[in-house]
């Protein structure tokens, strides 16, 4: 017997195979109470990315031009810490990073309202970590935000 619909293929994923079965999911961020599109909606993952990577290139800049001597090998263990600091005060204070801000997006508490300060430090420690920021849960949330109670919206 031929199981292999019941799990997904390695591109669907078993989400998708559910789906086809009929289990319903619902959208992106309705556990959370969030709507379905436009402002206040879980931001998209190609959002997301494109913000983390002009954060990146804009703290890249600035431990090159300022802080490493113009050492390109020493760059990146500077790009790395004026990251964390980068994140934790503007995610902590505003709720948005200079990358999220260009592209529309706001980092905000579970119940709606601002992030906290140390909220805001633990979701930038595990998103300097790389690993818990690739898993996601059903809402497209990393791990860091989940595990700090956030999630990414559209303003």
């Amino acid at each position: 017997m031929d199981n292999r619909h019941a799990i997904g293929s390695w591109i669907s994923g078993p989400r998708a195979a559910a789906e086809d079965m009929g289990v319903e999911f619902g959208y992106r961020g309705q556990q959370l109470g969030l709507p379905k599109e436009g402002p206040g909606s879980v931001a998209r993952p190609g959002r997301r990315f494109a913000a983390l990577f002009i954060d990146w290139a804009l703290c890249l800049l600035i431990a090159y031009g300022l802080l490493s001597g113009g050492r390109a090998q020493s760059a990146s263990n500077w790009t790395l810490l004026v990251f964390t600091v980068l994140s934790v005060l503007t995610v902590g204070t505003v709720g948005f990073t200079p990358g999220k801000r260009l592209l529309g997006l706001r980092v905000v508490a579970e119940g709606g309202g601002r992030i906290t300060l140390p909220r805001a430090l633990v979701r930038t420690v595990l998103l300097v970590l790389v690993i818990p920021a690739v898993v996601w849960d059903r809402d497209g949330r990393g791990l860091h935000d989940r595990l700090s109670r956030a999630v990414q919206v559209r303003l």
